[in-house]
């Protein structure tokens, strides 16, 4: 299987979280840690469940990785997530010093390429675009619904 194709599959799963979360009331968005071809974290946004405005989809699944693996380093992983990552999320990722980062949609209103470009690791491989319609599309479906 191509890295394209694995990215696509790892995507999927990401959704099916992003669906998860839009069900609980959540904004839509799903994280999947993938180390050694192997998913070792799924996770959605949980902020209003939690009532905790830290509870994003990305910072759940690095917690899950990390607590899976027995360390705090993501060095040998990647993490799939549908919207692009906030400031938050990206020092998070940056701190976990995740191998490889893999979105979909870009979140020009919040996204960390905007606002804080460098806080990646400097190691970490971003690909971006990765079923951007269909993520970005379950977003704007979500607040649609909203108004």
């Amino acid at each position: 299987m191509t890295q394209q194709e694995q990215d696509i599959r790892y995507m999927k799963m990401a959704l099916d979280e992003a669906a998860a979360a839009a069900a609980q009331g959540e904004i839509p968005v799903g994280a999947v840690v993938v180390c050694n071809g192997m998913v070792i974290a799924r996770a959605h946004n949980l902020t209003e469940t939690l009532t905790d405005v830290t509870a994003h989809a990305e910072m759940q699944a690095i917690t899950a990785a990390a607590s899976y693996l027995g360390g705090k380093y993501l060095d040998q992983c990647t993490l799939y997530v549908t919207l692009e990552p906030c400031v938050m999320c990206a020092g998070a990722i940056g701190w976990s010093q995740l191998q490889r980062l893999v979105f979909g949609a870009s979140d020009p209103k919040r996204g960390y390429t905007v606002f804080a470009p460098d806080a990646l690791h400097p190691k970490t491989e971003v690909t971006s675009g990765v079923l951007a319609d269909e993520c970005g599309g379950i977003v704007q479906e979500f607040f649609r619904k909203k108004r």
